[in-house]
């Protein structure tokens, strides 16, 4: 039993001082939502205390593209370093690199962030995930505008099937964004008639959907194999003109 004199001392311990609950919660750090810069620096540090490595990879993952969109490229890209998994590093690559063309980035900025991000690549050991990260960024040039980057990107990878995705990804992207002579240049370059075939018919059909009826045409006339051929000259005639359900 405590001595009588004692239980003053106590009372004060108890009830003046801080309890370490307290002082734990005195020393969470807070910001108001406005201010992005404190709110992504607490989340990074919460992410570096998360023990799992696939959701810690996550994390960092949507970080990086968060700090890519607020043009901070710079804190983006150095959180490729803290992943692990090198398909997640692939696909924060990948992240970062279409941010660029939300950004509006001029052409001598967009230059600087995809010659960064290939030098983040160049990090990856993991040959297949180095290999997509390649495609990713080529997608991410193309997606920018940037068709000689892409197909440069494209060019430069050793593996002959990834390098035909990676063109007709390209040819797909630029399809998109209604760039005919763009697609048809990153076809050309395929060296699969097999894959060329299925660029073409993607191609033709994504144009088809943007009312661009004369060059969907042209791209279908473009495939050899007489069955996707046929496909895809009938979605462009479907789209010029409709065909309606016989009611009975």
């Amino acid at each position: 039993m405590p001595h009588t004199k004692t239980l003053p001392l106590l009372i004060f311990f108890l009830f003046v001082l801080p309890t370490p609950l307290a002082l734990a919660e005195e020393a969470v750090q807070t910001c108001p939502v406005e201010e992005r810069q404190c709110v992504t620096t607490i989340l990074q540090d919460s992410a570096s205390h998360i023990k799992n490595p696939t959701w810690r990879d996550q994390t960092y993952r949507e970080l990086a593209k968060t700090l890519a969109f607020d043009k901070r490229i710079n804190e983006a890209i150095a959180l490729i370093d803290k992943i692990e998994s090198s398909d997640t590093k692939a696909m924060t690559i990948r992240g970062i690199g279409m941010t660029v063309a939300d950004n509006k980035l001029n052409p001598e900025e967009a230059t600087v962030v995809f010659n960064k991000l290939h030098e983040a690549t160049k990090k990856i050991a993991h040959k297949p995930s180095f290999a997509i990260a390649l495609t990713y960024i080529s997608m991410s040039q193309a997606f920018a505008g940037d068709n000689d980057g892409a197909w440069a990107t494209a060019a430069a990878m050793e593996n002959e099937a990834l390098r035909n995705k990676a063109y007709g990804e390209a040819a797909e992207i630029q399809a998109e964004r209604k760039d005919f002579t763009a697609a048809m240049t990153s076809i050309s370059k395929i060296a699969s008639d097999a894959y060329k075939n299925k660029a073409y018919s993607n191609v033709s059909k994504i144009l088809a959907g943007k009312g661009l009826l004369e060059e969907a045409l042209q791209a279908g006339m473009k495939i050899t194999n007489a069955y996707k051929k046929s496909q895809a000259l009938q979605y462009v005639l479907d789209k010029q003109k409709p065909r309606e359900v016989e009611k009975k």
